[in-house]
């Protein structure tokens, strides 16, 4: 007989476009966790931290994520995921606000990749489009430089150009949509990611969000995917 728990926990949203009701500083907090006991057992988690800073000068974006998923095969416990992922972006308001040079800095780590790690460092042009209050739309762009090493061992750093793009769309009064996505383009790879994900209020601040995101390498090895897909439901909190 198969038993299954689901935890779902705290992911905070804070997805309120006018601008004065901008918070200077908000966080979000993100957990999920998924036991399955009985014929089939596995234990799944995901977590991801990430925080909003808005001041005069600047408006700076920080986030880590972890997932992590064990299953029992023929009777021994296994890890079959694990991955953590850190960035922070600092952005330079200019003498227009909605204009800005952006620094940016990420480091990976996914065990079951291609890849021992992947860092990045880059900066160069950031602006935000449009802001009103059902939406926003921000881009940035510029020069980098790549850091990584394959699963061989074998170190590939080289120069890249980073484009990044973040629209958010508040759908009502308690439905919001949000589509990230970047891509990191080198002599040995172009790395890109894409999170799409929808939250609806549920009470105060608690509301169900669920995701899609895909992680895309161009060089992997022969018996790695060049695809990498998470699909997640969770229930989310404002903690500021």
């Amino acid at each position: 007989m198969k038993k299954s728990l689901i935890l779902l926990g705290l992911c905070a949203a804070g997805n309120v476009f006018a601008a004065d009701e901008v918070k200077p500083f908000s966080m979000d907090g993100e957990f999920g966790f998924i036991a399955t006991t009985g014929n089939t057992e596995t234990t799944s988690i995901k977590g991801k931290l990430s925080a909003h800073q808005e001041l005069t000068q600047w408006s700076n974006d920080f986030a880590i994520e972890a997932l992590y998923k064990k299953d029992e095969i023929n009777g021994e416990d296994k890890t079959t995921a694990q991955k953590f992922f850190l960035s922070g972006q600092g952005n330079y308001k200019l003498a227009n606000p909605d204009h800005r040079l952006f620094g940016f800095a990420s480091y990976a780590d996914d065990k079951f990749s291609s890849y021992n790690y992947q860092a990045t460092l880059a900066a160069g042009w950031s602006q935000k489009l449009w802001q009103d209050n059902t939406s926003k739309f921000n881009y940035s762009i510029g020069p980098g430089y790549s850091f990584s090493e394959t699963a061989e061992g074998v170190e590939q750093n080289g120069f890249i150009v980073r484009a990044a793009l973040d629209y958010q769309w508040k759908i009502s009064d308690t439905a919001n949509f949000k589509q990230l996505l970047s891509t990191e383009v080198g002599s040995d790879n172009t790395k890109s990611k894409s999170e799409t994900s929808v939250s609806a209020q549920l009470s105060g601040g608690l509301s169900l969000k669920v995701s899609l995101i895909l992680d895309h390498n161009s060089d992997v090895a022969e018996d790695i995917d060049n695809l990498d897909t998470q699909t997640a439901v969770t229930l989310v909190y404002s903690f500021f």
